[in-house]
């Protein structure tokens, strides 16, 4: 017989005493940011060049970009197929309403707020407010939180760190659940691929757990069905990306470097950045895993939530086993597991489930402090103490070609930037992309003006010496996903374009459609061109696979209206 979780002295709710503590603990947390500035992390440039394209996309009409233009300086990629839509829409947005130097300050105090609201709302199932206040600032602060938003600059994980404790209660909840849960997990999933694998393999050990402890199937059934129904309804973002992996140069993802097998716990590969933002990892990874199995001990030890508490640990556990070496063999075989790159992503979670615990074990100690000032300010104090060490240990200063002001401006200059290697079309070499290149060249070979990347990466574009003059180039239209222009030339050719060659691409010479294009080394779009005036129209295409897409999230949406509509039915089952 299993202990029943007990329910928290009111319904769920957010009362403003604790809305405010919230929202001050993520002031005090992105504090160091106000009074430095940017911290340029890791990931910093990737994120912010993408939400300046997409705010110039929407400019130009396009409402869902998926072609990143300015990658490969001008040259493009698929990098917004690819990357969940949710923290570029969020960046676009923000830098649209605000000056883009101020854009990041508000997106990781709006993502820090985020953590803490789903963290409360959590606690707030089983605990006392006191308790799930200081265990919604512990999570919005916590150190591996604080390394991915200053350090990483991973502001795509830092937006999916919202959606984690959802999905956990969600799961554990012993009452109808099963939408809440499909929208929860299909966030995640269009916030961040790695956090949503993350995010489905916790919310099935936590469905197990709980079903052993009920000796019921019930949280089984309900985790499998939301997960299904959530990743159908995020199916417009899920399904291209999974199909189209075949038409990039995925694998890179993972190359040196980027394998699990390279970054389990105090690993070492001789690489010298590798290896410091590792060793700051593994001790980020002793100290949460630390706090929270003493946290855990003293749960456990109390009336308190007790399944709840043996279920978290068992969590942790787990997350502390996939943390190193002899956890290899699930990390090659588990589906999609390998993709995480890193082991101590799983800190995400473990945040969750230590301040979870933290808020079990401290729960009658709070609520023997009568004065609300009291309570309140310690999860303040510890909000500010984490935030100061932050600053000092994780803030990256910017060099002047990373200062956002600069970004902004070699953007408007459309001189483009690096590409992102696993999403380089394959057979490309996107080092082999000349910087400064025009929109198109006439070339009397295919082949003709490339550049050779074993001697210089993206060298600059010196001029081609093809007969330029043999023909005439009129561009008429030219934005991220309709480029046209003519080409009046005196002899057959071809017209290569600063454009990667995609599948996606639809290509009209003259009305007519041109399927087969030559080859380049560098995978720069080459268009056959006769003697004469060719007009020349390439349109960035809906694919078959995007329409299937649309379909799926079509086909879950109705499926979830129909469930809320016969909701009343459900109540009886705890599935619902």
């Amino acid at each position: 017989m299993t202990t029943e979780l007990p329910a928290a002295e009111d319904q769920p709710r957010l009362d403003r005493l604790s809305a405010g503590l919230i929202l001050a603990c993520a002031v005090i947390a992105v504090l160091p940011l106000l009074a430095r500035g940017n911290s340029c992390g890791h990931d910093f440039d990737f994120h912010l060049q993408s939400w300046m394209e997409v705010a110039h996309q929407w400019r130009e009409g396009v409402w869902y970009p998926r072609w990143f233009d300015a990658a490969n300086y001008g040259a493009g990629e698929p990098r917004l197929l690819f990357y969940p839509p949710l923290s570029w829409i969020a960046g676009g947005g923000l830098g649209t309403l605000l000056p883009w130097n101020v854009a990041p300050f508000a997106y990781v105090f709006l993502a820090f707020a985020g953590c803490g609201f789903s963290a409360f709302l959590l606690a707030r199932e089983w605990l006392p407010a006191a308790p799930a206040r200081l265990a919604a600032c512990m999570y919005l602060a916590n150190p591996y939180l604080l390394f991915v938003a200053y350090e990483r600059g991973a502001f795509g994980e830092l937006l999916a760190a919202v959606w984690i404790p959802l999905v956990m209660l969600f799961t554990l909840r012993r009452r109808a659940a099963l939408l809440p849960l499909s929208l929860a997990i299909a966030a995640v999933w269009l916030t961040n691929a790695p956090a949503a694998v993350m995010a489905c393999y916790t919310a099935a050990l936590l469905a197990v757990l709980t079903a052993v402890q009920l000796r019921q199937w019930w949280p089984v059934v309900r985790v499998a069905f939301g997960s299904v129904l959530g990743i159908a309804l995020a199916g417009f973002y899920v399904v291209p990306a999974a199909f189209e992996r075949r038409w990039v140069e995925i694998d890179r993802a993972i190359g040196s470097g980027m394998r699990v097998e390279d970054s389990f716990l105090f690993g070492h590969t001789g690489e010298a950045f590798h290896d410091q933002v590792l060793r700051t990892a593994s001790w980020i990874a002793v100290a949460l895993l630390a706090l929270a199995a003493l946290a855990a001990w003293r749960a456990l030890a109390s009336k308190d939530a007790v399944d709840l508490s043996r279920s978290l640990a068992v969590l942790l556990v787990v997350i502390a086993f996939l943390l190193f070496p002899f956890s290899e063999p699930l990390w090659r075989y588990a589906p999609e597991l390998k993709f995480l790159q890193f082991p101590w992503r799983w800190l995400l979670v473990a945040g969750a489930s230590g301040a979870m615990l933290v808020g079990i074990a401290v729960s009658q100690s709070l609520s023997r402090l009568k004065q609300n000032w009291l309570r309140a300010s310690i999860p303040l104090a510890l909000a500010a103490l984490l935030a100061g060490c932050a600053t000092k240990v994780y803030w990256q200063p910017c060099d002047d070609e990373d200062a956002v002001v600069a970004q902004v401006a070699t953007f408007r200059a459309g001189a483009g930037f690096e590409g992102t290697d696993e999403y380089t079309p394959r057979g490309a070499d996107n080092t082999a992309i000349q910087r400064g290149l025009p929109p198109v060249r006439f070339l009397a070979r295919a082949g003709d003006d490339a550049a050779e990347s074993s001697v210089e990466p993206n060298p600059e574009w010196k001029g081609s010496d093809s007969p330029a003059q043999e023909a005439q180039v009129e561009i008429r239209d030219w934005n991220a996903a309709h480029k046209s222009f003519s080409v009046h030339a005196s002899r057959d050719g071809f017209a290569v374009l600063r454009l990667l060659d995609y599948p996606a691409w639809g290509v009209r010479v003259n009305g007519v459609a041109i399927p087969a294009r030559p080859h380049r080394s560098d995978g720069l779009m080459t268009i056959p061109v006769t003697t004469g005036i060719s007009m020349v129209e390439v349109l960035y295409e809906s694919t078959a696979d995007i329409d299937w897409g649309w379909g799926a999230s079509l086909a879950a949406l109705l499926v979830l209206i129909a469930l809320l509509v016969m909701g009343k039915r459900w109540q009886k089952l705890r599935i619902s």
